[in-house]
């Protein structure tokens, strides 16, 4: 989907699903540990309908446009174990942090941590807050929003101006402010667990 097509259809009011079920059109790898290989291991696969991060290699899948002003549903499960893994938004620099981290801002999907927010270049304030994190992390604000390892979850970021605003399972868990973007590519994490993702759905708002 090219940058035109994206903003063309994110003006309908119907949600835009990202994952086609089929493919990873629209997306792109980048994993520095395929840096120089003539056959690079794939870090994302699609398997039975469901979007597979496999974990290793480490890297990310990047939205091949730019997004703002959005409201984006994800279902995702581990499938194996408690692990890690994150949802990037306002990405922009690729490996900006680490050689692997794109700038942006993460919202997390941790087992434990899900909806935290990690300041990954780009920053955000707690609503209410009167000055900005002294970490990276900003916890999210519940501890039992997620289901248990093998079922899945539904995670609804919305992202509207400088404001970021993170459900989990349909409990609020989490209220951004004065994000220091307002707009980029979406990247997924593979970062040492297997997940699925069975639903990247996009809404305007």
């Amino acid at each position: 989907m090219t940058a035109l097509v994206a903003a063309l259809v994110l003006m309908q009011s119907a949600p835009v699903q990202l994952f086609d079920g089929k493919s990873l059109m629209g997306w792109h790898e980048d994993v520095p540990a395929n840096d120089g290989k003539a056959e690079p291991v794939a870090a994302f696969v699609v398997r039975g309908g469901v979007l597979v991060s496999l974990g290793e290699p480490r890297g990310h899948l990047i939205s091949n446009s730019q997004y703002e002003d959005y409201r984006l549903t994800i279902e995702y499960r581990f499938t194996k174990a408690a692990g890690n893994c994150g949802v990037l938004v306002h990405s922009s620099i690729p490996r900006a942090r680490g050689n692997m981290l794109p700038r942006s801002l993460e919202v997390q999907m941790m087992s434990g941590n899900g909806g935290d927010f990690y300041q990954l270049g780009e920053t955000i304030k707690k609503r209410g807050a009167t000055e900005p994190a002294s970490g990276i992390r900003i916890a999210n604000m519940t501890d039992d929003s997620e289901k248990p390892i093998g079922e899945w979850n539904k995670m609804v970021i919305e992202c509207k101006g400088s404001d970021v605003k993170v459900w989990m399972n349909g409990v609020f868990v989490n209220d951004g402010v004065e994000c220091s973007a307002s707009k980029g590519q979406i990247a997924l994490q593979s970062e040492g667990a297997e997940v699925e993702f069975r639903k990247i759905e996009m809404a305007k708002v």
